[in-house]
């Protein structure tokens, strides 16, 4: 086992931010003057292709989605893959790349909020002063952003917005952690793709320039793709407060560019807001979760390993690495570190 589940579940997490983050004020250059809906269909559509072309390429695969599961994907379908991008590109084109971008901070504020409310996860001293960090780093550049003047309320409620938005489909994702990515982001980005499509030609908006077509699709790909993958992965590991709290990164990372591109110049601001988010990123990292446990007799179905300490049930013949079957645990105490995974979702 790794030194700590938590720490690779951070590592994702990061993964998954930088990825989406590098594509906010790509999306900003590449939406201006398109309409919401097709700019939210062409990220989507990007994220659903990317994930097809994965699906079809990859050796192994998850435990599959399931007709229980129907009603949750269309769920995160309509709040994170057409409600939420919908409101973002709007909101982008009248707040700004840069306050844009660090508005997102929002998101993790609901997510951690949510994922307490909702799953019970244990929010700890440690989390909470990590996610605060991170959100004051955000808040601290939007202030001094804010001063530039060139940004709208009605901008700027569109954004928060869709954070809320994000971060309900955070909170209705998570129990499909376990079940296998790819499927899950294909699923969503096509039925998102498909919402803001139908939505695009109901309200007349004008078709996107073959310029914003290509953009878009890529940052679809990379951003809501393979980032909702590699987010998917971190919950799994981590659960869904600390994966948004981790996340948090993204808009630092967003604005960072907006600003190298020329959006605004960088202020004193700045240095200050990078120490409180390296400081967060620090915290998740470091986190251990250590204490004793009971494991309740369960049977479900999901990718696993036979070397994670949890999972020593035999195969003939043997099977190694990761693999997907319905399987039974026994009940059973013990003490490691561990983070907010399917097997330790348990009271604190």
């Amino acid at each position: 086992m790794p030194r700590s589940a938590i720490t690779r579940g951070v590592l994702l997490a990061v993964a998954a931010a930088i990825a989406f983050g590098v594509t906010t004020p790509v999306v900003a250059w590449a939406g201006h003057g398109e309409g919401a809906f097709a700019t939210a269909a062409l990220l989507y559509a990007g994220a659903a292709l990317a994930s097809m072309i994965m699906l079809a390429l990859a050796r192994t695969r998850g435990a599959p989605l399931g007709r229980r599961d129907l009603p949750r994907v269309v769920g995160v379908a309509l709040a994170g893959g057409a409600i939420a991008p919908a409101l973002l590109a709007w909101g982008l084109q009248r707040a700004g790349a840069t306050v844009g971008a660090l508005l997102l901070n929002l998101e993790a504020v609901f997510t951690v909020v949510l994922a307490r409310a909702v799953f019970h996860e244990a929010i700890g001293r440690r989390v909470v002063l990590a996610a605060a960090a991170m959100v004051a780093g955000g808040a601290a550049l939007a202030l001094d952003a804010s001063r530039g003047g060139d940004w709208s309320v009605a901008g700027v409620v569109a954004v928060a917005a869709a954070t809320l938005g994000w971060a309900i489909d955070n909170t209705l994702t998570r129990p499909l952690a376990e079940r296998d990515p790819l499927s899950v982001v294909a699923a969503k980005a096509g039925l998102g793709a498909s919402f803001t499509l139908a939505a695009a030609l109901v309200t007349g908006e004008p078709g996107p320039s073959l310029r914003a077509v290509i953009a878009l699709l890529a940052c679809g790909a990379t951003g809501y793709g393979l980032s909702l993958r590699l987010y998917l992965l971190a919950q799994r590991a981590i659960g869904a407060g600390r994966t948004g709290s981790v996340f948090a990164l993204a808009p630092f990372i967003g604005a960072a560019l907006a600003i190298a591109a020329g959006d605004r110049g960088p202020a004193g601001w700045t240095l200050a807001a990078a120490a409180l988010f390296a400081a967060g990123v620090y915290l998740h990292v470091t986190e251990r979760h250590d204490h004793a446990h009971v494991h309740e007799p369960v049977e479900h179905d999901h990718a696993h390993r036979h070397d994670d300490g949890h999972h020593d049930h035999t195969h003939e013949p043997p099977v190694a690495g990761e693999h997907v079957h319905p399987h039974r645990h026994a009940r059973v105490g013990h003490t490691h570190d561990h983070g907010e995974d399917l097997h330790h979702a348990h009271p604190h």
